[in-house]
């Protein structure tokens, strides 16, 4: 078997939903069969979905993907399957399961437990460190799961030296941010290079909460070279033809791999071997009527907007659906970041499920209102509009013996949100639609936002979207359908909440592009002060940038989920006490 055909399934699943999982494996493995697949891979935990978090806490949830398993396992019938599960021996393991003919022959359980950023796998998993390499006629393949991949040593090191594995099978459920694609299949390359070994990378794609998942798969050579990509943010099998003797050729002169191996103590670490016994009758048979491959699919990347517009759209499709939602509403008021969440509404769910709502007060200005008109005309959208000037009034009225004694100040503007928040939160009880919020990354970071008003929803799609991001969006989108889809005229008007006369965001906030550099600094950097100040800033814009942000993790933590698509986001990846003294 000097040529092995692999399938990665990049498949979209939802957490908790063994059965509707188990289907799609299925499902799969059926369409691996028909295309004369001999390795089908899954997912990390593609059964139970990933992350499951304190579900698997529950035994009887541990319980039912095990059942599961026991029963996708009579489904592999002539092919080798490698599967991701939640395995219980004294402890809970993340494990893949090797499926062939019909018999669970191996499991391979996760090493490297990632507990940084959004993972926190040390809560539920004990580590393995054994390791065992697959034999399948000329074949042999090794297994290990996402984090184990990352790191240069073990069990790559062991599995393809001591292991003598052509093939690494790492399958992996591993969430998007922007940039971590590339520099994830730099990774993956680097292992093959010093390795001489194909990897073979399959990713999990969908939405789950905040997390987004890009799929991405790709086949690797023994020289870094690509052979093969899926498409990013798509649910695709893809299907690869492998060359592995020349793996096998090409390390008979590598030196370097010899005197590695050599430094290895023979008795310090064991690799076992499993061998897959193979039907020869029906490899034959299979051999003779497989389709002759028409060359492996190398998709292109896309571009860093597009690529991010992308993971918004998935994240708010899966969110919106997986949760049993069929519309969504949106508070339009004419500025940039409701039209940007309405765009990527519609795109998400279509035009008939997006209800956006105007809510005009003697504050907003004519251009918002006619640019809120124009938007939900090309968009094609349903605009209901609900003037809330005499609301606020009968609020200031039943407020003004309270406040008889002060002057009006933000809590007047605040007012004008909240009855915004209020509206939105009757159409959802009423009519059963989800609000989705408009607020960005920039303003979330410092407070620049009202609890119970432009805050209140049931989720943030741009929470993580920094404000000169929102920009390169929206004109990414009109480039993109060639036409003025959001009004130039949003896209160029000055920043306003428009709660008062004449007020521009500038009024309390540094332009944006100055304050975004400065909270990317601050906040996915982890850069001190000084740091900050000596990449340029002032010192006492810097100052107060950092003191918004500290004083308001007490709002943060109070807002609906969003979906994460920078390095570092608030909520699963940045968690600070909300009491807190501390003025480093």
């Amino acid at each position: 078997m000097d040529s092995v055909r692999i399938g990665l399934v990049q498949v979209n699943l939802c957490v908790g939903d063994i059965r509707g999982n188990q289907g799609k494996i299925l499902r799969y493995i059926e369409f691996g069969k028909d295309v004369g697949v001999d390795i089908l891979c899954f997912p990390e935990l593609t059964i139970t979905g990933y992350p499951p978090e304190d579900l698997l806490l529950k035994p009887k949830f541990v319980d039912d993907n095990l059942v599961a398993l026991g029963e996708i396992k009579g489904a592999c019938s002539g092919i080798t399957v490698v599967l991701g599960f939640a395995d219980r021996r004294e402890y809970i393991y993340n494990a893949a399961a090797i499926l062939h003919n019909k018999e669970l022959v191996d499991v391979y359980r996760k090493s490297r437990l990632p507990n940084y950023g959004v993972f926190d796998e040390h809560r539920y998993f004990q580590s393995a460190t054994d390791s065992s390499v697959y034999k399948l006629g000329g074949l042999t393949f090794g297994v290990n799961i996402c984090e184990d991949i990352w790191h240069p040593g073990d069990p790559i090191r062991k599995q393809s030296l001591l292991g003598d594995a052509q093939l690494i099978i790492n399958i992996s459920s591993s969430p998007y941010y922007s940039s971590k694609v590339k520099a994830r299949e730099r990774m993956l390359a680097s292992r093959a290079r010093d390795y001489s070994v194909i990897v073979a990378f399959c990713n999990l794609i969908g939405g789950q909460d905040e997390l987004v998942f890009d799929g991405h798969s790709v086949v690797i050579d023994e020289s870094g070279e690509i052979q093969a990509r899926a498409e990013g943010f798509e649910e695709e099998l893809l299907v690869v033809d492998l060359n592995v003797g020349r793996v096998s050729r090409s390390r008979v002169n590598d030196p370097q791999r010899r005197r590695t191996r050599l430094s290895i103590r023979p008795n310090s670490e064991q690799v076992r071997l499993v061998e897959l016994v193979m039907d020869q009758e029906r490899l034959n048979k299979r051999m003779k009527s497989r389709k002759p491959s028409i060359g492996n699919k190398v998709t292109e990347f896309k571009g860093e907007e597009e690529e991010i517009f992308r993971a918004l759209v998935l994240g708010t499709r899966d969110y919106v659906s997986k949760n049993g939602f069929k519309k969504a509403a949106i508070g339009l008021s004419g500025g940039i970041d409701s039209a940007l969440v309405a765009v990527i509404a519609v795109e998400a769910l279509g035009r008939e499920n997006v209800m956006v709502v105007s809510m005009s007060s003697q504050y907003s200005s004519k251009g918002s209102v006619y640019d809120a008109e124009k938007l939900s005309k090309k968009l094609g959208i349903e605009l209901i509009k609900i003037p809330i000037g005499q609301i606020f009034n009968s609020y200031l009225d039943s407020l003004s013996g309270a406040f008889s004694r002060s002057k009006p100040d933000i809590t007047e503007e605040n007012l004008q949100a909240r009855v915004r928040g209020n509206i939105l939160m009757a159409l959802s009880n009423k009519f059963g639609w989800l609000v989705l919020t408009t607020g960005n990354k920039s303003e979330m970071s410092v407070g620049y936002c009202t609890i119970y008003g432009d805050m209140a929803g049931g989720f943030a799609v741009i929470k993580d979207v920094p404000k000169t991001m929102v920009y390169r969006l929206s004109r990414f989108y009109n480039n993109w359908k060639s036409e003025e889809i959001i009004p130039y005229s949003i896209i160029t008007k000055p920043p306003s909440a428009e709660l008062k006369p004449d007020q521009l965001d500038t009024d309390l906030l540094p332009p944006y592009e100055v304050l975004d550099p400065v909270l990317k600094a601050y906040v996915e950097d982890d850069l001190n002060l000084k740091e900050i100040v000596s990449l340029g800033f002032e010192k006492n814009l810097v100052k107060r940038v950092v003191k918004m942000v500290d004083q308001n993790e007490y709002k943060r933590r109070q807002a609906p989920p969003g979906i994460k698509i920078t390095e570092r986001a608030f909520g699963r990846d940045r968690r600070f006490p909300i009491t807190n003294l501390y003025k480093g």
